[in-house]
Protein backbone atom coordinates (compact mmCIF):
# COMPACT_ATOMS: atom_id res chain seq x y z
CA UNK A 1 0.00 0.00 0.00
CA UNK A 2 2.87 2.38 0.82
CA UNK A 3 4.40 1.69 -2.59
CA UNK A 4 1.07 2.41 -4.30
CA UNK A 5 0.68 5.62 -2.28
CA UNK A 6 4.09 6.94 -3.26
CA UNK A 7 3.56 5.97 -6.89
CA UNK A 8 0.31 7.95 -6.87
CA UNK A 9 2.06 10.93 -5.28
CA UNK A 10 4.78 10.83 -7.92
CA UNK A 11 2.17 10.62 -10.67
CA UNK A 12 0.26 13.63 -9.26
CA UNK A 13 3.50 15.62 -8.99
CA UNK A 14 4.32 14.82 -12.60
CA UNK A 15 0.85 15.88 -13.77
CA UNK A 16 0.92 19.14 -11.78
CA UNK A 17 4.40 19.95 -13.05
CA UNK A 18 3.23 19.39 -16.59
CA UNK A 19 0.25 21.66 -16.03
CA UNK A 20 2.44 24.36 -14.54
CA UNK A 21 4.82 24.13 -17.48
CA UNK A 22 1.90 24.39 -19.89
CA UNK A 23 0.46 27.40 -18.07
CA UNK A 24 3.87 29.02 -18.03
CA UNK A 25 4.24 28.62 -21.78
CA UNK A 26 0.80 30.10 -22.38
CA UNK A 27 1.46 33.07 -20.13
CA UNK A 28 4.61 34.27 -21.90
CA UNK A 29 2.99 34.20 -25.35
CA UNK A 30 4.83 32.82 -28.38
CA UNK A 31 7.85 31.69 -26.36
CA UNK A 32 8.19 35.06 -24.68
CA UNK A 33 8.49 37.13 -27.84
CA UNK A 34 7.65 40.79 -27.23
CA UNK A 35 7.15 43.29 -30.06
CA UNK A 36 7.63 47.00 -29.42
CA UNK A 37 5.35 49.27 -31.46
CA UNK A 38 6.16 53.01 -31.44
CA UNK A 39 3.47 55.30 -32.87
CA UNK A 40 3.75 59.09 -33.28
CA UNK A 41 0.51 60.44 -31.82
CA UNK A 42 -3.06 59.76 -30.77
CA UNK A 43 -4.19 63.16 -32.02
CA UNK A 44 -4.85 61.70 -35.48
CA UNK A 45 -7.48 58.99 -35.85
CA UNK A 46 -5.46 56.99 -38.33
CA UNK A 47 -2.55 56.39 -35.91
CA UNK A 48 -4.94 55.10 -33.25
CA UNK A 49 -6.37 52.70 -35.81
CA UNK A 50 -2.90 51.64 -36.97
CA UNK A 51 -1.78 50.91 -33.43
CA UNK A 52 -4.95 48.97 -32.60
CA UNK A 53 -4.76 46.90 -35.79
CA UNK A 54 -1.11 45.94 -35.32
CA UNK A 55 -1.58 45.14 -31.64
CA UNK A 56 -4.66 42.97 -32.15
CA UNK A 57 -3.14 41.06 -35.08
CA UNK A 58 0.12 40.39 -33.24
CA UNK A 59 -1.68 39.33 -30.06
CA UNK A 60 -3.85 36.97 -32.09
CA UNK A 61 -0.63 35.27 -33.17
CA UNK A 62 0.56 34.94 -29.58
CA UNK A 63 2.96 37.86 -29.24
CA UNK A 64 3.05 40.32 -26.37
CA UNK A 65 2.83 43.88 -27.67
CA UNK A 66 4.29 47.00 -26.06
CA UNK A 67 2.39 49.79 -27.86
CA UNK A 68 3.35 53.37 -27.09
CA UNK A 69 2.36 56.79 -28.45
CA UNK A 70 4.75 59.74 -28.19
CA UNK A 71 2.18 62.51 -28.86
CA UNK A 72 4.47 64.10 -31.46
CA UNK A 73 7.24 64.65 -28.91
CA UNK A 74 10.54 63.53 -30.44
CA UNK A 75 12.40 62.99 -27.16
CA UNK A 76 9.47 61.02 -25.77
CA UNK A 77 9.66 58.65 -28.74
CA UNK A 78 13.43 58.27 -28.29
CA UNK A 79 12.92 57.41 -24.62
CA UNK A 80 10.13 54.96 -25.43
CA UNK A 81 12.30 53.14 -27.95
CA UNK A 82 15.19 52.99 -25.52
CA UNK A 83 12.90 51.48 -22.88
CA UNK A 84 11.64 48.89 -25.36
CA UNK A 85 15.19 47.95 -26.36
CA UNK A 86 16.31 47.60 -22.73
CA UNK A 87 13.24 45.52 -21.88
CA UNK A 88 14.29 42.87 -24.37
CA UNK A 89 11.84 43.17 -27.25
CA UNK A 90 12.34 40.76 -30.14
CA UNK A 91 11.39 43.29 -32.83
CA UNK A 92 10.60 47.00 -33.17
CA UNK A 93 7.90 48.54 -35.36
CA UNK A 94 8.45 52.29 -35.67
CA UNK A 95 6.24 55.01 -37.12
CA UNK A 96 8.54 57.94 -36.50
CA UNK A 97 7.90 61.57 -35.66
CA UNK A 98 11.29 62.72 -36.94
CA UNK A 99 13.26 59.72 -38.13
CA UNK A 100 16.58 61.56 -38.26
CA UNK A 101 16.36 61.95 -34.47
CA UNK A 102 16.20 58.17 -34.01
CA UNK A 103 19.53 57.20 -35.57
CA UNK A 104 21.37 56.78 -32.25
CA UNK A 105 18.66 54.81 -30.46
CA UNK A 106 18.15 52.55 -33.48
CA UNK A 107 21.87 51.82 -33.45
CA UNK A 108 21.35 50.45 -29.94
CA UNK A 109 18.71 48.10 -31.36
CA UNK A 110 21.14 46.95 -34.04
CA UNK A 111 23.84 46.24 -31.46
CA UNK A 112 21.38 43.98 -29.64
CA UNK A 113 20.35 42.26 -32.90
CA UNK A 114 16.79 43.60 -32.66
CA UNK A 115 15.26 43.87 -36.14
CA UNK A 116 13.53 47.17 -36.95
CA UNK A 117 10.58 47.63 -39.30
CA UNK A 118 9.67 51.13 -40.43
CA UNK A 119 5.91 51.57 -40.47
CA UNK A 120 4.45 53.96 -43.06
CA UNK A 121 7.20 56.55 -42.46
CA UNK A 122 10.67 55.69 -43.71
CA UNK A 123 13.47 55.78 -41.13
CA UNK A 124 16.22 57.94 -42.61
CA UNK A 125 20.01 57.96 -42.27
CA UNK A 126 20.24 54.59 -40.53
CA UNK A 127 21.43 51.12 -41.48
CA UNK A 128 19.69 49.65 -38.43
CA UNK A 129 16.58 49.05 -40.53
CA UNK A 130 15.38 45.70 -41.85
CA UNK A 131 12.20 46.42 -43.83
CA UNK A 132 9.60 49.08 -44.61
CA UNK A 133 5.81 48.63 -44.72
CA UNK A 134 3.97 51.54 -46.33
CA UNK A 135 1.65 52.71 -49.06
CA UNK A 136 2.73 53.89 -52.48
CA UNK A 137 3.38 57.46 -51.35
CA UNK A 138 4.16 58.90 -54.77
CA UNK A 139 1.03 57.11 -55.94
CA UNK A 140 -0.96 59.02 -53.31
CA UNK A 141 0.26 62.30 -54.81
CA UNK A 142 -0.52 61.14 -58.33
CA UNK A 143 -4.08 60.26 -57.29
CA UNK A 144 -4.53 63.73 -55.76
CA UNK A 145 -3.12 65.39 -58.87
CA UNK A 146 -5.33 63.36 -61.18
CA UNK A 147 -8.39 64.22 -59.12
CA UNK A 148 -7.70 67.93 -59.68
CA UNK A 149 -6.97 67.28 -63.35
CA UNK A 150 -10.35 65.57 -63.83
CA UNK A 151 -12.40 67.83 -61.54
CA UNK A 152 -11.23 70.96 -63.39
CA UNK A 153 -11.29 69.21 -66.79
CA UNK A 154 -7.76 70.47 -67.38
CA UNK A 155 -7.12 68.30 -70.41
CA UNK A 156 -10.01 69.75 -72.38
CA UNK A 157 -10.73 73.26 -71.11
CA UNK A 158 -9.26 76.59 -72.11
CA UNK A 159 -10.19 78.14 -68.76
CA UNK A 160 -7.65 79.13 -66.15
CA UNK A 161 -7.98 78.30 -62.45
CA UNK A 162 -6.46 79.74 -59.28
CA UNK A 163 -4.92 77.05 -57.06
CA UNK A 164 -2.68 76.87 -54.02
CA UNK A 165 -0.51 74.01 -52.80
CA UNK A 166 0.19 72.55 -49.37
CA UNK A 167 2.71 69.81 -48.63
CA UNK A 168 3.32 67.59 -45.61
CA UNK A 169 5.92 67.76 -42.88
CA UNK A 170 9.52 68.27 -44.02
CA UNK A 171 10.79 65.69 -41.51
CA UNK A 172 8.53 62.98 -42.98
CA UNK A 173 10.03 61.38 -46.08
CA UNK A 174 6.55 60.43 -47.30
CA UNK A 175 5.73 64.11 -47.76
CA UNK A 176 8.46 64.46 -50.38
CA UNK A 177 7.30 61.45 -52.39
CA UNK A 178 3.67 62.59 -52.21
CA UNK A 179 4.54 66.11 -53.31
CA UNK A 180 6.54 64.76 -56.24
CA UNK A 181 3.49 62.78 -57.36
CA UNK A 182 1.22 65.83 -57.18
CA UNK A 183 3.52 68.00 -59.27
CA UNK A 184 4.22 65.23 -61.76
CA UNK A 185 0.57 65.53 -62.77
CA UNK A 186 -0.07 69.25 -62.29
CA UNK A 187 3.22 70.99 -63.18
CA UNK A 188 2.47 70.88 -66.94
CA UNK A 189 -0.75 72.80 -66.31
CA UNK A 190 1.12 75.38 -64.23
CA UNK A 191 3.65 75.72 -67.04
CA UNK A 192 0.90 76.18 -69.64
CA UNK A 193 -0.91 78.77 -67.53
CA UNK A 194 -4.10 76.77 -66.99
CA UNK A 195 -3.29 76.64 -63.28
CA UNK A 196 -2.30 79.92 -61.69
CA UNK A 197 -0.68 80.06 -58.25
CA UNK A 198 -1.16 83.70 -57.26
CA UNK A 199 1.04 83.35 -54.19
CA UNK A 200 3.84 81.97 -56.36
CA UNK A 201 4.46 79.36 -53.65
CA UNK A 202 5.16 75.97 -55.19
CA UNK A 203 8.56 74.83 -53.89
CA UNK A 204 8.46 72.23 -51.14
CA UNK A 205 10.32 74.28 -48.54
CA UNK A 206 7.68 77.02 -48.80
CA UNK A 207 4.52 74.91 -48.93
CA UNK A 208 5.50 72.24 -46.39
CA UNK A 209 3.56 72.01 -43.12
CA UNK A 210 5.56 70.99 -40.05
CA UNK A 211 4.00 67.99 -38.26
CA UNK A 212 1.15 68.11 -40.79
CA UNK A 213 -0.41 70.70 -38.46
CA UNK A 214 -3.99 71.92 -38.91
CA UNK A 215 -3.16 75.15 -37.09
CA UNK A 216 -0.09 75.85 -39.22
CA UNK A 217 -2.07 75.19 -42.39
CA UNK A 218 -4.85 77.48 -41.19
CA UNK A 219 -2.41 80.34 -40.53
CA UNK A 220 -0.75 79.99 -43.95
CA UNK A 221 -4.08 79.73 -45.80
CA UNK A 222 -5.37 82.80 -43.97
CA UNK A 223 -2.29 84.78 -44.96
CA UNK A 224 -2.55 83.67 -48.60
CA UNK A 225 -6.21 84.67 -48.80
CA UNK A 226 -5.61 88.07 -47.21
CA UNK A 227 -2.59 88.80 -49.41
CA UNK A 228 -3.46 87.40 -52.84
CA UNK A 229 -7.21 86.82 -53.00
CA UNK A 230 -8.79 90.10 -51.96
CA UNK A 231 -10.34 90.48 -55.41
CA UNK A 232 -9.73 87.00 -56.85
CA UNK A 233 -11.45 83.72 -56.04
CA UNK A 234 -9.55 80.51 -55.40
CA UNK A 235 -10.72 77.41 -57.26
CA UNK A 236 -8.76 74.58 -55.63
CA UNK A 237 -6.43 73.85 -52.73
CA UNK A 238 -4.21 70.81 -53.05
CA UNK A 239 -3.87 69.43 -49.54
CA UNK A 240 -1.92 66.24 -48.77
CA UNK A 241 -3.68 65.34 -45.50
CA UNK A 242 -7.14 65.60 -43.96
CA UNK A 243 -5.87 67.52 -40.92
CA UNK A 244 -4.36 70.17 -43.19
CA UNK A 245 -7.63 70.23 -45.15
CA UNK A 246 -9.55 71.08 -41.96
CA UNK A 247 -7.29 74.06 -41.33
CA UNK A 248 -7.67 75.20 -44.93
CA UNK A 249 -11.46 74.92 -44.79
CA UNK A 250 -11.57 76.89 -41.54
CA UNK A 251 -9.60 79.71 -43.15
CA UNK A 252 -11.85 79.74 -46.21
CA UNK A 253 -15.01 80.01 -44.12
CA UNK A 254 -13.47 82.78 -42.04
CA UNK A 255 -12.71 84.62 -45.29
CA UNK A 256 -16.36 84.39 -46.38
CA UNK A 257 -16.39 81.36 -48.66
CA UNK A 258 -19.66 79.42 -48.45
CA UNK A 259 -20.08 75.64 -48.73
CA UNK A 260 -22.34 74.83 -51.67
CA UNK A 261 -21.86 78.23 -53.26
CA UNK A 262 -18.24 79.24 -53.91
CA UNK A 263 -16.29 76.73 -51.84
CA UNK A 264 -13.21 75.53 -53.73
CA UNK A 265 -12.07 71.97 -54.32
CA UNK A 266 -10.06 70.68 -51.34
CA UNK A 267 -8.16 67.40 -51.47
CA UNK A 268 -6.91 65.31 -48.54
CA UNK A 269 -5.46 62.03 -47.34
CA UNK A 270 -6.20 59.35 -44.72
CA UNK A 271 -10.01 59.09 -44.98
CA UNK A 272 -10.55 60.29 -41.40
CA UNK A 273 -14.17 59.89 -40.38
CA UNK A 274 -14.51 63.67 -40.04
CA UNK A 275 -13.11 64.09 -43.55
CA UNK A 276 -15.70 61.67 -44.91
CA UNK A 277 -18.47 63.65 -43.21
CA UNK A 278 -16.97 66.85 -44.64
CA UNK A 279 -17.01 65.34 -48.13
CA UNK A 280 -20.69 64.47 -47.75
CA UNK A 281 -21.39 68.02 -46.51
CA UNK A 282 -19.34 69.66 -49.30
CA UNK A 283 -16.62 71.06 -47.02
CA UNK A 284 -13.98 68.82 -48.59
CA UNK A 285 -13.93 67.24 -52.05
CA UNK A 286 -11.91 64.04 -51.73
CA UNK A 287 -9.45 62.10 -49.64
CA UNK A 288 -7.07 59.21 -50.14
CA UNK A 289 -8.08 55.99 -48.39
CA UNK A 290 -5.18 53.95 -47.09
CA UNK A 291 -6.59 50.75 -45.61
CA UNK A 292 -4.57 50.47 -42.42
CA UNK A 293 -5.94 46.96 -41.88
CA UNK A 294 -4.04 45.84 -44.95
CA UNK A 295 -0.91 47.73 -43.93
CA UNK A 296 -1.05 46.28 -40.41
CA UNK A 297 -1.41 42.77 -41.84
CA UNK A 298 1.67 43.21 -44.04
CA UNK A 299 3.61 44.64 -41.10
CA UNK A 300 2.68 41.68 -38.92
CA UNK A 301 3.88 39.20 -41.56
CA UNK A 302 7.18 41.11 -41.62
CA UNK A 303 7.44 40.87 -37.83
CA UNK A 304 6.80 37.13 -37.91
CA UNK A 305 9.36 36.60 -40.64
CA UNK A 306 12.22 38.57 -39.04
CA UNK A 307 11.66 36.98 -35.63
CA UNK A 308 11.76 33.54 -37.25
CA UNK A 309 14.81 34.44 -39.33
CA UNK A 310 12.91 34.34 -42.62
CA UNK A 311 12.52 36.80 -45.50
CA UNK A 312 9.09 38.49 -45.63
CA UNK A 313 7.09 39.25 -48.76
CA UNK A 314 8.27 42.48 -50.40
CA UNK A 315 7.30 44.16 -53.68
CA UNK A 316 9.77 47.05 -53.96
CA UNK A 317 13.56 46.98 -53.81
CA UNK A 318 14.42 50.20 -55.66
CA UNK A 319 12.33 53.15 -54.45
CA UNK A 320 13.20 53.86 -50.83
CA UNK A 321 16.75 55.06 -50.33
CA UNK A 322 17.22 56.28 -46.74
CA UNK A 323 20.74 57.61 -47.47
CA UNK A 324 22.30 54.48 -45.94
CA UNK A 325 20.63 51.68 -47.89
CA UNK A 326 17.82 50.85 -50.29
CA UNK A 327 15.19 49.54 -47.90
CA UNK A 328 13.26 46.41 -48.99
CA UNK A 329 9.61 47.43 -48.83
CA UNK A 330 6.04 46.32 -49.25
CA UNK A 331 3.84 49.01 -50.80
CA UNK A 332 0.08 48.83 -50.32
CA UNK A 333 -2.25 50.48 -52.82
CA UNK A 334 -4.09 53.74 -51.96
CA UNK A 335 -7.59 54.56 -53.26
CA UNK A 336 -9.12 57.97 -54.04
CA UNK A 337 -12.48 58.54 -52.33
CA UNK A 338 -15.10 61.20 -52.99
CA UNK A 339 -18.87 61.42 -52.47
CA UNK A 340 -19.47 58.97 -55.33
CA UNK A 341 -17.69 55.96 -53.83
CA UNK A 342 -17.79 56.42 -50.06
CA UNK A 343 -20.29 53.59 -49.60
CA UNK A 344 -18.63 51.14 -52.00
CA UNK A 345 -15.07 51.70 -50.74
CA UNK A 346 -15.45 52.46 -47.04
CA UNK A 347 -18.75 51.01 -45.87
CA UNK A 348 -18.96 47.82 -47.92
CA UNK A 349 -15.40 46.97 -46.93
CA UNK A 350 -16.33 47.32 -43.26
CA UNK A 351 -13.86 50.12 -42.60
CA UNK A 352 -16.70 52.33 -41.37
CA UNK A 353 -20.32 51.50 -40.65
CA UNK A 354 -23.21 53.21 -42.39
CA UNK A 355 -24.26 54.80 -39.09
CA UNK A 356 -20.76 56.18 -38.48
CA UNK A 357 -20.63 57.83 -41.88
CA UNK A 358 -24.18 59.08 -42.33
CA UNK A 359 -25.14 60.06 -38.77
Amino acid sequence: MKKIFWLLMLLMTFIMTGCNDSNSKDSVNSNGKIVGVAMPTQLAQRWIQDGDHIKSKLEAKGYTVDLKYAEDNIQTQVNQLREMINSGVSCLVVASIDSTALVEVLEQAKQKNIPVIAYDRLLMDTDSLSYYATFDNKGVGILIGRYIEIALNLKNTDRTFNVEFFAGSPDDNNAHFLNAGVFEVLQPYIDSGKLKVLSGETDFDTICTLRWSRETANARMTKILQTYYRTEKIDAIISPYDGISYGVADALESAGYTVGFDFPIITGQDADLQAIKNIIDGRQSMTIFKDTRQLAEKCVTMVEAVIEGKVPEINDTITYDNHKLIVPSFLCTPVAVDKNNIDSVLIQSGYYTKDEVHN
